[in-house]
């Protein structure tokens, strides 16, 4: 994996959405030509770098029909969007900034229109063309026939060559293992620093990582422990998901989350306000590159929902700029970069294990080490406050849930949450 990625804290926006752009490309006016919107992220990137990220990562940007994950043409920008040199502008001025860019393709299936020969779309037993988990309008690839991989190599390298730096690759649980082996030995001949991480939602992360050669996987186990130990008050979950989190270090370093474009909001997700700060505390302490999804920094709420549509509320348009942004979402802002601001002083993190040194339904210490360094975080999600047998000799007061630092550190108040660093 590429040394970078130890430090990686990524920006995830979802371009269409958050450009406002229209629900289909067909909605563009004819002769409208593109639209130029890729250029409003250039605003944000400041944004990003002063949140504490040091990666923007987009969502799906190639010409699409719809929702971008219905592509047309990998080596086309989206005209909803703008044009391949409005990514380039996109790109350069982010790298100016320190930024790495990371782009978002799916290769698993294509639009019913995309433009290719027969043989390269999977066959259903009725002859006809496989589609995408019952998705009548998504084709699946075939990723036996030999032009599909040297079209992905084609695509993967051509975006590299212009100077992306990562790729997340959508349903890659729906891809062949062996697909990803040859095309990423073959990528990474050329660009031995790119990095590729699959999305993963089931299944044996840590096989499909070895037999993939992929970098990186999302967490969707770990996520999902986080919003539903807190929602449940069942910090069993939670332990349960860290060991197993632990074991996947040894096969790769995950990619981590609360929130990305196809779920809930965690703000919305967790039923008490009052917990958002320990799902942050718990991303940040933990090992894994963490990735912040557009809008979950200023609590903005959204309810993904299984229907036509349903992903609108977790998807907004953003205003021109961040001035522009309600003060209601500064509180949790300012949050996010100070717990950002704990794990960037601590880029250890990335490989630690952590272990669940004391346990009860309603509260755990999680303690995170590698070497000689070490974090302790403290969670009570009780009506009453909870003193921790824990051990913290040697260890200051990094971050914590109240307006004033505790009188004791090992003691958290209802509701709250302390983090503790050597």
């Amino acid at each position: 994996m590429a040394a970078w990625t130890d430090h990686a804290i990524w920006w995830h926006v979802y371009p269409l959405g958050f450009t406002g752009a229209e629900q289909r490309l067909a909605d563009l006016p004819d002769g409208a030509g593109s639209r130029h919107r890729l250029n409003q992220l250039e605003n944000w990137l400041d944004y990003a770098i002063e949140l504490g990220c040091s990666g923007l990562l987009l969502g799906p940007v190639f010409a699409a029909e719809t929702h971008g994950y219905d592509t047309l043409d990998h080596l086309r920008i989206d005209p909803r969007l703008g044009t391949a040199d409005d990514l380039d502008q996109l790109v350069a001025a982010a790298h100016a900034r320190g930024l790495r860019v990371a782009l978002d393709g799916v290769f698993n299936h294509v639009a019913r229109s995309f433009d290719a020969p027969p043989e390269w779309f999977r066959q259903a037993e009725d002859g006809t063309a496989a589609v995408f988990e019952g998705h009548q309008h998504l084709v699946a690839l075939n990723h036996d026939e030999p032009a599909v991989r040297r079209y992905v190599v084609d695509v993967l390298t051509h975006w590299l060559g212009r100077g992306v730096d990562a790729w997340r690759l959508d349903a890659a649980y729906a891809v062949p293992a062996g697909f990803w082996h040859e095309v990423l030995g073959e990528v990474r001949q050329q660009y031995p620093d790119a990095w590729f991480f699959g999305e993963l939602i089931h299944g044996d992360y840590a096989e499909y990582a070895r037999t993939s050669s992929i970098d990186s996987i999302t967490q969707y186990e770990l996520w999902k422990a986080i919003w539903s130990s807190l929602k449940d008050g069942n910090f069993f979950e939670l332990a349960y998901a860290l060991e197993r989190h632990d074991q996947l270090l040894d096969a790769f370093v995950p990619q981590t989350f609360v929130g990305n474009h196809d779920v809930t909001r965690i703000a919305t997700q967790l039923t008490d306000e009052r917990h958002l700060g320990h799902a942050l505390a718990i991303l940040f302490s933990v090992a894994g590159i963490p990735s912040v999804y557009a809008g979950d920094e200023q609590a903005f709420r959204g309810l993904k929902e299984d229907r036509a549509g349903g992903d609108d509320a977790i998807r907004p348009a953003f205003p021109d700029k961040p001035d522009q942004l309600s003060p209601a979402g500064q509180p949790t802002y300012r949050l996010h970069q100070h717990l950002i601001g704990v794990r960037r002083r601590n880029p250890w993190l990335v490989r630690a294990r952590t272990a669940v040194e004391h346990l009860t339904n309603k509260s755990a210490a999680l303690r995170s080490t590698s070497g000689d360094a070490e974090l302790l975080l403290l969670l009570n999600v009780a009506d009453e406050p909870h003193h921790f047998p824990a051990e913290a000799a040697g260890l200051n007061l990094a971050a914590h849930s109240t307006d004033a630092p505790p009188t004791d550190p090992l003691t958290v108040p209802p509701h709250g949450w302390t983090l503790l660093t050597r």
